[in-house]
């Protein structure tokens, strides 16, 4: 039986006169989301586990390659104007989606809780640094956090179109970049102090290889992969060549996420023994303003994550309007901030990719090589795709068993999408599964 998209946002292409997003917005947005705290945290972790050499290759190489896959999927989101959810419905089958986008929901959860959390205790280090103020206590964390939530709401009750168009673009994106520059000039005149061939040789404690680092880099871009086709459908389609959604997406995302983990790297290297990456930043001359003004850029990341599980909550139950899943979420997230710990990252990170490298190394190898699907096909389970996810995320696993220093990502992603592609043919029964989609 056909599965029904009626009135469901998420599970039909979106028409043209609906899409605004030009080359320009794209890249905006994934540069402002690829700006983060949270990045330039495991790029300070990063420094002594693998050493300042290993870390600069693993942060270049992860942010080409995980952007790259962002940018393809922009792409094939862009092409069929379908979200993230009706991407996995053409792949995996009207029934089987079920389970990823649920996992993608819980997923977004997390990390919208991780964001409130960080924009709380950046808070809290700003309140105390600027104006004396000591917010640690409960009373403080509570306040805080339901300050950064109510301005989250009141994002999300706006139009998601308008604020990437009329923010993020012309407002927030220039003050982002102005604050990653001076931030990078004032520690970059730390580490000529201290000297720059100390920092540059820099070695490691062993206690990660180079394609570990690599993978810890990678997770973060895999991490929105899920959330990529939910922004790109709003961009307006290409008469031919690689698109304003490729390109503007793989240069934002992959300048913002070297910019943030090297920025990581060298807070790491500059500051005291012991200090966190927030007092470091404070202490800089003029550090109060960037933070405050990162701190704010964090803020479209949680709204990111919220958009694109109510995007993912409304595919299963499209009574309820992506707006009113959004705000739900919100508050959900709001009460997790307030009583989980949220300081499990590493795992966390790598648990993510297990699943959703395998995920993408799927969707790709099925529908990423030919025409972008028209619709979310009628199958309620694509078997063979699903057997292949299933595979991958063994795959996975054993390799960061059995063989860490090959690391887990690329072997994964690797063998999803070579598997995916030469089993396309028979999972459609014809000719591809991107032309059985399409009728």
């Amino acid at each position: 039986m056909a599965t029904t998209t009626d009135n469901n946002e998420a599970l039909t292409p979106l028409a043209a006169g609906s899409r605004v997003f030009h080359w320009h917005d794209h890249l905006s947005l994934w540069f402002s989301l690829g700006v983060g705290l949270l990045v330039m945290q495991i790029g300070a972790y990063l420094v002594p586990a693998v050493g300042t050499r290993d870390a600069v290759i693993a942060i270049v190489l992860g942010s080409c390659v995980g952007a790259g896959l962002l940018a393809w999927t922009a792409r094939l989101g862009c092409e069929s104007g379908l979200a993230s959810a009706g991407l996995m419905h053409a792949t995996y089958g009207s029934a089987f989606a079920r389970l990823p986008v649920i996992l993608n929901i819980v997923q977004l959860i997390g990390w919208t809780t991780f964001e409130l959390v960080i924009m709380r205790e950046g808070t809290q280090a700003i309140g105390k640094q600027a104006f004396g103020w000591s917010l640690d206590g409960p009373m403080g964390g509570f306040f805080t956090t339901l300050l950064w939530g109510a301005v989250l709401l009141a994002l999300l009750a706006g139009s998601m179109v308008k604020l990437v168009r009329r923010f993020v673009s012309r407002f927030g994106l220039p003050l982002v970049v102005l604050s990653l520059l001076w931030l990078t000039w004032q520690f970059a005149g730390q580490l000529q102090a201290k000297g720059l061939d100390a920092f540059w040789s820099r070695p490691g404690n062993g206690s990660m290889g180079l394609f570990s680092a690599l993978d810890l880099v990678i997770a973060m871009p895999v991490s929105w992969l899920p959330l990529v086709a939910d922004y790109a459908r709003h961009g307006k389609r290409s008469t031919g060549g690689l698109g304003g959604a490729f390109s503007g997406t793989w240069l934002g995302y992959a300048l913002a996420n070297i910019w943030c983990y090297g920025l990581g790297v060298m807070v790491a290297s500059a500051a005291e023994p012991g200090s966190n990456l927030v007092t470091a930043l404070l202490l800089a001359q003029g550090g109060l303003v960037a933070l405050g003004l990162i701190l704010i850029d964090e803020l479209d990341n949680a709204y990111g994550d919220v958009y694109s599980g109510a995007v993912s909550s409304h595919s299963l139950k499209p009574r309820w309007s992506v707006r009113r899943w959004g705000l739900a979420l919100a508050v959900l997230c709001i009460a997790f901030a307030l009583v989980l710990p949220m300081h499990t990252l590493e795992p966390f990170l790598l648990l993510l990719s297990s699943v959703f490298v395998p995920l993408y190394g799927v969707i790709l190898g099925r529908l990423g090589t030919g025409e972008a699907p028209a619709s979310t096909g009628t199958r309620r389970v694509g078997l063979g795709a699903a057997l292949i996810w299933i595979a991958g995320i063994a795959v996975y696993h054993g390799c960061a068993r059995w063989a860490p220093q090959l690391g887990s990502a690329l072997p994964t992603l690797a063998f999803t999408f070579v598997l995916a592609w030469f089993t396309r043919q028979s999972a459609a029964g014809g000719p591809s599964a991107l032309a059985q989609s399409r009728g």
